[in-house]
């Protein structure tokens, strides 16, 4: 019950942020090709989001 919970409100945490990223840091694609490399961009558009977060 509770699982089911959590998986309910994952939505309304992660897309907020996807939509910030895309709109107001301009990402539009992956600028490298394969899927490690793809994680890391998503990593370090994570790190610049938080820290930018962390600033305010």
């Amino acid at each position: 019950q509770q699982g089911i919970k959590y998986r309910k409100q994952r939505p309304v945490d992660v897309e907020p942020v996807f939509a910030h990223i895309k709109a107001n840091r301009g990402f539009k694609r992956f600028l490298l090709k394969g899927i490690s490399k793809a994680e890391v961009e998503v990593g370090l558009l994570s790190i610049a989001h938080n820290l930018k977060k962390w600033k305010a």
